[in-house]
Parts: structure tokens; C-alpha cells; sequence
């Protein structure tokens, strides 16, 4: 069961790799396939994806369909989490590891045909204080990646462009020292020195397709920490190989922890990259919000179920 029944609002970040193209086909294909699309909107400016959300669902939209990247999600998940509203999503960005996780198509035309046929489940979704956020938030490499990753690269390279901005990125990166406490009492504190990378996961996937763990899911109810000590190049590289499986954390040198709640402080000011985007500098707190946001996958999706009662 969709809730393609309802009148639903598109809204298309422009600015994301594919959104531009792909805004007007995406309500062709998307009217074609039965759905009621009573507005739609191409969203030029980022920043206000989440008045835009805000606005469809103070109008009573009862199905949102956001297209972009991993951050466009990110930014209007808060509006739409622990409401009836539910999220219908057009991949469109450079990793789309949120797609990735849900086992969406990351084709527009059968991402479309997911929002008309699909089933609705209702997945975790992570909090960093008071910011959600889907995929992973992360400390270290990753943040100099981010940096390093301009428009044009994204846009000419793909997924590609993140590797090809990690080798500049590892070669300036300033390792750090971090202290981990676990509120729910869960885990004894830790404390961790010379790290090259830390993340905190709420999804499976990101950085176009590494899995946070071999373990790690969006409706476990948990999150997973990996921290990855600085080291050396040798060591790096064969972390690195288990990127993409998750099987990484089992390396000797990588701590891999699940919980529900975890603060995190570093001995100086460490920037935080939150599905893809800079937005934070640490002391920080991170908890996980069980089955709160409603999204539509195909139906052979095994990603997540649906556990809250219909509303």
C-alpha cells in the first residue's frame, strides 16, 4: 500500500547533480505513473528545502517527493519525522547513499516508479543534538574530503570524485585525539588518540557506497562508531579494501562500537561532516530516533519494515 492516493508535493533541489535535468521530467513520469502531484517545486537555493517542505505539509501533503543528494534529504528530515507525512525519494544527488541503503533504483524513471508501486517502512533516523540526519556523521578524513569536493568535480566525476579528493585530502589531514562516553551505560568511556577518521552511523551506507559496518542497517535501532587510528599508508590500504563491504571494523586496529546514544569530545575543535555536509565543530552528542520517519521503497526492499502502527 502508497499513499499515492494523497495529493502529493514534488520538491527538487536543483542545485544536486542530476536536479536540474531531471525536475520536469521527474513530474512527467510521476503524474504518468498515477501519482497526484498537486504542486512541484525546483528548489534553487538549498537552504529553502526545508521552508519549501514545511510549506507542502502546513498545506496537508500527506506524500513529499524530494529529489537531490544525501544533504537534501538530511535537510528536511526533521520536518517530516515522527509525522504522518511520508518521504518519497528521487536519488539525484552524487553518492546517494540514502538510496543505496533502501535498496532504491538509482535510475529517475524507476526511482519515480518506486514512489507509485512501492511499500511504506519507517526507519531510524540519528540525531546529533538537534539535527537529524540519515547516513553517517563523521570526524576526520572524511571532513577534508568534503572540503575538497567542489560542484564541478562532483558533477564531472560522480561517485569517482570522492577518491580522487581523498589523496589530497589524507595527505593534509591533522590527526586528533577524541573521548567517547556512552550515557545509556552501555559501554565503559573511551578514550582514543591519533585518529585519522571517526564516525558515528545511523543508515548502512556513504561516501558513494562504503558500508559503515557489515552489521550496520537504518531500522536496527542503533547506531555504529568506527574509529580508524592514523597509522600508516600500509595500514590505511588495507582498511581500506573492506571499505565497501563494512568488513573493515574487524580489522585489529578499528574499534567498532553499537549504541543507542554516544558524546564526543575532541582535545581541539574537530569539524563534522553530516551526510556530506560541514555543518558542526565538536563537543558533540549523538542518540538515534527508532522507526520516526516514514519513506517509500520497492517491494522487494529488505532494507527496513514497517513496525509503527498506521496512523
Amino acid at each position: 500500500m502508497t499513499p499515492t492516493t494523497e495529493q502529493a508535493a514534488l520538491v527538487v533541489n536543483t542545485g544536486s547533480r542530476r536536479g536540474a535535468e531531471a525536475f520536469e521530467e521527474a513530474q512527467r513520469l510521476l503524474v504518468g505513473r498515477g501519482v497526484d502531484v498537486a504542486e512541484a517545486f525546483p528548489v534553487t537555493d538549498p537552504a529553502r528545502l526545508r521552508e519549501t517542505v514545511e510549506q507542502a505539509v502546513e498545506r496537508g501533503r500527506k506524500l513529499i517527493v524530494v529529489g537531490g543528494g544525501d544533504g537534501t534529504f538530511s535537510s528536511v528530515v526533521d520536518v517530516l519525522a515522527g509525522t504522518d507525512v511520508t518521504l518519497g525519494v528521487l536519488p539525484l544527488g552524487t553518492a546517494n547513499d540514502l538510496a543505496r541503503t533502501l535498496e532504491l533504483p538509482l535510475g529517475l524513471a524507476a526511482a519515480c516508479e518506486t514512489v507509485a508501486t512501492g511499500k511504506v517502512v519507517d526507519i531510524d533516523v540519528g540525531r546529533m543534538g538537534g539535527t537529524a540526519f540519515l547516513n553517517v556523521a563523521s570526524l576526520g578524513l572524511s571532513v577534508e574530503v568534503a572540503n575538497a569536493l567542489s560542484p564541478v568535480l562532483k558533477r564531472r566525476l560522480g561517485p569517482l570524485a570522492y577518491p580522487v579528493a581523498a589523496v589530497p585530502a589524507y595527505r593534509r589531514h591533522r590527526a586528533f585525539d577524541v573521548e567517547l562516553t556512552f550515557p545509556a551505560g552501555d559501554h565503559a568511556p573511551v578514550r582514543l588518540d591519533h585518529l585519522l577518521q571517526l564516525a558515528v552511523g545511523n543508515g548502512r551506507f556513504y561516501g558513494g557506497g562504503n558500508a559503515v559496518s557489515v552489521q550496520a542497517g537504518i531500522d536496527d535501532h542503533a547506531l555504529d562508531v568506527y574509529a580508524i587510528p592514523h597509522g600508516r599508508l600500509r595500514q590505511h590500504v588495507n582498511i581500506a579494501r573492506f571499505f565497501r563491504s563494512g568488513g573493515f571494523v574487524e580489522h585489529p586496529e578499528v574499534l567498532h562500537l553499537r549504541t543507542r546514544a554516544v558524546d564526543l569530545a575532541t582535545d581541539h575543535p574537530v569539524q563534522v561532516n553530516v551526510d556530506g555536509e560541514v555543518i558542526a565543530t565538536t563537543p558533540v552528542s549523538f542518540t538515534v530516533s527508532p522507526n520516526a520517519l516514514d519513506v517509500i521503497v520497492p517491494q522487494g526492499s529488505t532494507a527496513a519494515r514497517r513496525d509503527r502502527d498506521a496512523r
